[in-house]
């Protein structure tokens, strides 16, 4: 079987405005939880617990492959939400 490159790569560009719908929905679910997890100040900045801080910074110096099974499971919980636009696409003839 024979792969196209250039009809991969058409298929990829098309996809990119759907993708990337998907991805700032992600990113606002992300930040919509970050600020329910602050306290709020006078100025209108929100403060971060510190125990938060130190969860999240271990997080982002781990490797997936290090997380724990249920951080894990977070990661692919957010993948899943691509997926089928992905198959669609994929499966566009």
């Amino acid at each position: 079987m024979t792969i196209n490159t250039s009809d991969i790569a058409a298929t990829l560009d098309a996809l990119l405005e759907e993708l990337a719908a998907i991805e700032h929905a992600r990113w606002a679910h992300w930040q919509r939880y970050v600020h329910s997890q602050g306290v709020p100040q006078a100025g209108g900045s929100l403060v971060i617990p510190a125990d938060l801080v130190a969860l999240w910074e271990k997080q982002i110096e781990t490797p997936y492959r290090f997380l724990s099974e249920s951080e894990q499971e977070s990661d692919r919980e957010q993948v899943r939400r691509y997926l089928p636009l992905i198959i669609a696409a994929l499966s566009d003839d």
